[in-house]
């Protein structure tokens, strides 16, 4: 690992990472893109966590007056001289971000988007000495900044302010420098997103639309601007009557390679930090998107990965993202999910891809009202990417990558658990048939268990993946025995067993291993005889045969040895084997 490169982690300033030595994968590209496609109105749509906010500081930088010309230097962009000739700091640019505009309730929010707004004002307080302005004109510029200071609001400009300001600055800039201005809008969509989970989404969307519709719609002081965002919000509701939006969504060619990082740039990546054994495990757990026809890999995640083998050279990847971003939609289309769905979302978890209509124009009223709409959502945010459409509506949908498959399987285990508290007497059944040594109990509650949740079959999935998915929906089912103590993953005699439960007053100890059997194993009886010739075994024969390959494992490792040390008198081993939503339960004492 090189140790003297760095990766950026959380810095959205381009400036500071040319001047600071940060790498930098070059994604200047952007501003040709823009300048030849030139669209009045521009808005890139793309999940969380995909560089959106760097690039739109980094066409601040190109822009805007003042620029540094060595700050682009070596880049794709210094290559087009003419268009930096004509272009490049050239420009007055007011630059937003929307992301920290989340408040629980509306005036909460209000006041956050004045102070974005406010501050942003604030960096041309030089316009109250302009002489190309008028007093009156200056007077307009006072109201964006005014504080007020009579109580906790830091800006005090009205609502009716706030709703012109964009238009108001553009107006006052292009004045003063005679230049039209830039206007750069960054996560657009984050107010209304928040409003809409906290119960305030038509006041802020009212709010949204008058502060847009004034700023983008015949605003004769506007050279053109740009907005990124999650989702591609409806017209009616956000751009009403704006009919110069150039809008480049997720399924879009053009500038498909402009948001995330692409094969080539990884391949970049891992040669300059030294580290490309470890590029399949990169391509395994944060590739697998597609935008447009680029196929591209979520910088964020690769980022962290890169920055943690710094330090530990051995480490395997981990799901930075979950970490970034609520998984409530999740939660939400599970709890929404019916039987059908619930199939559709088990081949997904599959590896195999589903065929559904996306709406790439809704609101965020509009999201769970449906259950179709719920697709349209993961498409746009990330947890499900496309394989491609035959007309240009209906999409071949997949899981990306291994990352987002975790957090699919996480929340459905959190889930199942939810619902299986519901019913606390089956649940007490179930776990008492454990204590009693009742296998046969533990087998038919345990199918019941596993015919209402969703499945793991994957071929692409390693076994040992899919026997942790049933490991963890029976310790979260026996973990409603508060006063059991139960241990996952720990180590005792040769190994690590899978589950260890201590039952104190009734000195009852168990031990339980899982198992996956693949049914094209042949029994080692038939092996050993070296006849290769037999079919597979039946499903029966595979989960008895795992049975007993699990109560196995527990002998010849001893994992019952913590038990004994700790007191405990009868010790009940369960070797238990689980093949989509059956299994098969065996007991040795």
């Amino acid at each position: 690992m090189n140790t003297t490169a760095r990766m950026p982690i959380g810095i959205e300033n381009f400036e500071d990472i040319r001047r600071r030595g940060f790498y930098y994968v070059d994604k200047t590209a952007l501003i040709k893109d823009l300048l030849e496609g030139w669209g009045g109105i521009n808005l890139f749509t793309r999940p969380r966590r995909f560089g959106k906010s760097l690039n739109m500081n980094m066409l601040k930088c190109f822009f805007e007056y003042g620029c540094d010309p060595q700050l682009f230097a070596g880049l794709a962009i210094s290559g087009e001289t003419q268009l930096c000739a004509e272009h490049m700091g050239k420009y007055p640019v007011i630059s937003i971000t929307l992301k920290d505009v989340n408040g629980n309730d509306y005036q909460t929010a209000l006041g956050m988007l004045r102070t974005t707004i406010g501050k942003e004002t604030m960096r041309f307080q030089f316009l109250l000495d302009s002489d190309a302005l008028t007093a009156r004109e200056k007077s307009s510029y006072e109201k964006l900044v005014s504080i007020d200071t009579t109580n906790d609001q830091f800006f005090s400009m009205s609502r009716e302010v706030l709703a012109s300001s964009l238009l108001t600055l553009c107006e006052l800039l292009y004045k003063h420098y005679g230049q039209k201005v830039i206007l750069l809008i960054d996560e657009y969509d984050v107010p209304l997103d928040k409003a809409q989970h906290f119960g305030y989404y038509d006041e802020m969307a009212g709010l949204i639309r008058s502060l847009f519709s004034q700023a983008l719609k015949s605003n004769n002081s506007l050279a053109f601007a740009v907005l990124t965002g999650c989702l591609r919000v409806s017209k009616e509701s956000i751009f009403t009557g704006l009919n110069n939006l150039k809008v480049y969504s997720i399924t879009d060619t053009q500038s498909d390679e402009r948001f995330g990082f692409t094969h080539s740039e990884i391949q970049g990546i891992a040669e300059r930090f030294e580290c490309t054994d470890k590029l399949y495990l990169i391509r395994e757990w944060y590739d697998g998107y597609r935008f447009g026809n680029a196929e591209v890999y979520c910088p964020w995640d690769v980022i962290n990965y890169i920055c943690l083998l710094r330090w530990e050279p051995d480490a395997l990847p981990r799901p930075f993202w979950i970490n970034t971003s609520g998984n409530d939609i999740i939660r939400n289309f599970v709890q929404m999910a019916k039987a059908g769905t619930r199939k559709e979302l088990e081949r997904l978890i599959d590896g195999e891809t589903i065929s559904k209509k996306i709406n790439q124009e809704l609101t965020y009223r509009d999201l769970y009202t449906s259950i179709d709409n719920l697709w349209s959502i993961f498409l746009a945010t990330g947890y499900l990417t496309q394989r491609g459409s035959e007309d240009g509506e209906t999409y071949q949908l997949a899981i990306p990558n291994r990352e987002i498959r975790k957090i699919f399987i996480d929340q459905i285990l959190e889930w199942f658990q939810q619902e299986a508290r519901k019913d606390a007497t089956t649940l007490d059944a179930f776990c008492d048939a454990f204590a009693n040594g009742d296998a046969e109990a533990v087998e038919r509650l345990f199918n019941a268990y596993l015919s209402r949740t969703i499945s793991i079959r994957d071929a692409n999935v390693r076994k040992n993946r899919k026997e942790n998915f049933y490991h963890g929906i029976l310790l979260g089912l026996l973990s409603h025995r508060e006063d059991w103590y139960i241990q996952s993953n720990v180590e005792s005699g040769d190994g690590y067993s899978d589950i260890l439960v201590e039952i104190e007053e009734k000195s009852i100890g168990i031990v339980i291993e899982v198992k996956y059997p693949d049914s094209s194993i042949k029994s080692q009886g038939d092996l050993s005889q070296g006849d290769l010739s037999q079919g597979d075994l039946s499903p029966y024969d595979t989960l008895e045969k795992g049975c007993k390959d699990a109560l196995g494992q527990i002998d010849t490792k001893s994992y019952e040895e913590k038990l004994r040390r700790d007191g405990l008198e009868i010790i009940l081993k369960y070797g238990i084997a689980c093949n989509r939503k059956k299994c098969r339960v065996m007991l040795k004492k």
